[in-house]
């Protein structure tokens, strides 16, 4: 039996995954790296794109925004927390949220353009939620992975 990590993926509305995993590739601040069993420990901020985790040979792939990740060892057992803005797996995104998002994206961008809104921050966060289900989910269309 190969050793495993544990991964476990929350927001601020939900737990995501929580579960035994061969290995997990991440969008970090400080580029894209590859956590595997035995990882030193690590804390690294999270940029928006898609986690890739590995079991059995499957790719189990999420859409994430923002956030941080820490990898520790406890006993013995790698863990690695995705604490993330949001994240949704890839098969949440269905054909009417991908629609869904462009549109919010081209209404925000629009709404951006006008000088006179307070809230950039709120604007420039829902417009990167909707940039990022688009572009992850149009990368795993036609590619297979875990349901």
């Amino acid at each position: 039996m190969s050793k495993k990590l544990k991964l476990k993926i929350v927001t601020p509305e939900r737990l995501i995954l929580e579960e035994m995993m061969d290995q997990v590739i991440l969008p970090t601040t400080e580029g894209e790296i590859a956590i595997l069993p035995d990882h030193v420990p690590l804390i690294v901020g999270l940029k928006s794109g898609d986690v890739v985790a590995f079991t059995n040979g499957e790719h189990v792939p999420m859409a994430v925004v923002g956030g941080f990740v820490e990898v520790k060892t406890v006993e013995g057992v790698t863990e690695v927390a995705v604490l993330a803005d949001f994240a949704e797996h890839i098969s949440e995104l269905t054909e009417e949220k991908i629609l869904q998002a462009k549109t919010r994206a081209e209404e925000l961008k629009k709404q951006m353009e006008n000088k006179e809104h307070v809230n950039f921050e709120h604007f420039e966060a829902e417009l990167e939620r909707s940039i990022t289900r688009v572009k992850i989910a149009d990368k795993w269309r036609t590619k297979k992975y875990r349901k």
